[in-house]
């Protein structure tokens, strides 16, 4: 079990970039995409609020 988790920032973009990182490092991995319920402030129902996934082993969201 990893001691930490990664926290990457995106203001667009990080399912695209989680699947990124997950086809580019071995041991890698898409887990958990976590969408909006409803329209927000900033955003619209169904957009992407976080993305759980692996790095070469090491845990991200």
């Amino acid at each position: 079990m990893a001691k930490n988790t990664i926290c990457l920032w995106y203001n667009k973009d990080a399912e695209d970039a989680a699947r990124f990182y997950a086809a580019t490092f071995p041991d890698s991995a898409v887990g958990a995409v976590t969408r909006a319920p409803g329209d927000y402030p900033d955003g619209k129902q169904g957009d992407v609020l976080v993305v759980e996934f692996t790095v070469a082993g090491i845990p991200c969201i």
